[in-house]
């Protein structure tokens, strides 16, 4: 294994972990319920499937086999770079080995992969020895208590980010135990709006009684400089604030005495493409206090509102990717129902017809794809075949392969096919804003082997015949919906028995490796040399299984189609053979 060691080896026991204090991995896949998963020896092995003897198995493709591990060491857990080809990040920084702090996040290098957040116990401890420590403090002002009182509000507040109660009594119970911490009259929660502007979401007074949104206007300088700062601005006393914050306008008209502003911003996602500014993590709003009265903030109150500024975010963050969640299930609920729509409008189970055998697959690279085939009958005489590839993937791509594929098979009616795609030319340059347009090869085969066909900038099929490849075309021509001038045209040749087409989009030729080579024609055409004699389903599957093996895994970035016409000339369609004597006609 090039230098690691093989912790799996049956003679060697992996340490037991089990006592411990519990150590978890909150894995959250995208479509999935976040899952906890311990973590009870070491080394802990992470990556794609079970071969490698992974204690946490991933399904993703892109994922390699040796992906990662966690070690315990030296009273730490490390986390190591096993081998992932795209990198192992710990709160967006790429890492070869990083000791792992409570709420780190582990990420791949992928935008639509799972994500890891590291939870460890001796956080939990530590945050229960600083609030012993808070409780045992001598009593702060008049209030012999004071300390232990503060203790339990910390308490609660914390209880809260776990509790089953709706988001906003969850932030209103926050919100007024800030305001009692710091004796405030008033206090907002504030989150940025789509301009990234902080905007009042929740108002609350020193009653815990809630108070119109507008009916007090925070101190902008204050919440100015807690975000310039990434930090909290607690000012007890505003005549010995510094001259912009105790000259700002809103506090000499409110005639504000004390003025408390803490930032919030999520924990930070691993990408590798982030600013500095982006890796501390997305701005999720600020807590904003003030009183007309000043207020002796003592170091526990600092700290005590530090671990509140924590968990609000904390609320707010989860908050946040509660509803990212359901607005991507809803999203995936939309696209099963696009995929299922899209699937059933294939071709399924196709049949081999009097003068031709045909195979086809698709493989879309997101849930819907801008690829598809189809294969028809025109009459008894004469099958129509095509495949086409619509700009872009996803949703947009799909929608527009079912209005092509809607039109296209109102040739069965007896229209002309030349005029078919002139008038969908047509009509798509007339509605440009749709942005999209499509390669296309359509192709009509006859009995006698008479194939008439459209190009629409597509690549070129491939002629297999008698063990050789050729291209059926080398001329080039435009994408259907490109160019309102282009003019399409029929062109027809002769084929002969057990021709075959091979017909493909180009997510075959464009297929990667992990070193970014293209898989390209060449490979294609040197694929299908010397293999006239196999079923089509043998060629298909030949085709399929190298492109496999030439990618060794490497994520895919567009739709794979694969059509195999092959022409077969009827008993009715073949001449006698010559008879002594005769002169061929």
């Amino acid at each position: 294994m090039d230098g690691v060691l093989e912790f799996s080896h049956p003679l060697m026991p992996m340490p037991d972990l089990s006592h411990e204090p519990q150590t978890t991995l909150e894995v959250a896949n995208p479509g999935r319920a976040p899952e906890s998963v311990p973590i009870t020896q070491s080394p802990f092995l992470i990556g794609r499937g079970a071969e490698t003897g992974n204690h946490l198995q991933l399904d993703d493709r892109r994922i390699s086999r040796r992906c990662a591990a966690i070690v315990h060491a030296d009273g730490a857990y490390w986390l190591e770079d096993r081998g992932h080809r795209l990198g192992i990040f710990v709160n967006g920084e790429r890492i070869d080995r990083s000791v792992l702090k409570d709420g780190d996040l582990i990420q791949f290098g992928l935008d639509d992969c799972c994500e890891i957040r590291f939870h460890t116990a001796a956080a939990t401890a530590e945050l229960e020895g600083m609030l012993t420590r808070i409780g045992s403090l001598p009593a702060i002002g008049k209030m012999p208590d004071a300390g232990l009182s503060k203790l339990n509000l910390l308490l609660e507040a914390t209880s809260l980010l776990h509790s089953q109660l709706p988001l906003d009594a969850v932030l209103s119970t926050m919100l007024d135990h800030a305001i009692s911490i710091t004796h405030a009259d008033r206090g907002l929660l504030m989150e940025p709006d789509t301009d990234n502007a902080l905007k009042v979401r929740l108002a609350r007074n020193n009653k815990s009684e809630n108070i119109p949104l507008d009916a007090l206007k925070p101190s902008q300088t204050a919440l100015k400089q807690a975000l310039d700062r990434q930090a909290a601005v607690i000012t007890g006393d505003l005549n010995l604030a510094d001259i912009d914050l105790k000259g700002a306008e809103s506090i000499m008209i409110q005639n504000l005495r004390s003025v408390v502003a803490i930032p919030l911003y999520s924990m930070p996602r691993a990408n590798a493409e982030q600013s500095e500014a982006m890796k501390r993590g997305q701005l999720l709003g600020a807590v904003y206090l003030d009183s007309r009265k000043t207020s002796a903030f003592s170091d526990v109150d600092r700290q005590i509102l530090d671990v509140l500024g924590v968990e609000a975010a904390s609320i707010l963050d989860n908050a946040r990717l509660v509803e990212r969640e359901r607005e991507r299930q809803k999203m995936e609920q939309e696209l099963n129902i696009a995929r299922d729509i899209q699937q059933a409008l294939l071709p399924r189970g196709l049949r081999d017809f009097p003068h031709l055998a045909v195979t086809g697959v698709n493989y879309p690279c997101l849930d819907v794809g801008g690829d598809y085939f189809d294969v028809f009958p025109i009459d008894e005489n004469r099958t129509a075949f095509l495949i086409a590839d619509v700009s872009g993937k996803g949703l947009g791509a799909a929608l527009l392969t079912t209005m092509l594929q809607g039109a296209l098979s109102g040739m069965t009616l007896g229209t002309d096919p030349v005029k078919v795609f002139n008038h969908i030319n047509k009509f798509l340059c007339e509605h440009a804003e749709v942005g999209r347009y499509a390669t296309m090869f359509f192709g009509i085969i006859d009995r006698d082997g008479t194939l008439n066909y459209i190009r629409g900038g597509h690549p070129s099929p491939l002629l297999v015949r008698r063990g050789e490849v050729s291209e059926l075309y080398t001329e080039g021509s435009f994408p259907v919906g490109l160019v309102e001038q282009a003019e399409f045209f029929a062109t027809t040749v002769k084929l002969e028995p057990e021709d075959t087409l091979v017909l493909f989009s180009d997510g075959i030729t464009e297929a990667e490796n992990p070193e970014r080579e293209l898989f390209g024609d060449a490979r294609v055409m040197k694929t299908l040399t010397g293999w006239q004699e196999e079923s089509l389903e043998t060629v298909k599957r030949l085709v399929l299984e190298t492109i496999t093996t030439f990618a060794r895994g490497a994520a895919q970035t567009d739709d794979m189609t694969l059509l195999v016409v092959r022409y077969r000339a009827s008993a009715q369609n073949v001449a006698p053979p010559l008879k002594s004597g005769d002169t061929e006609r």
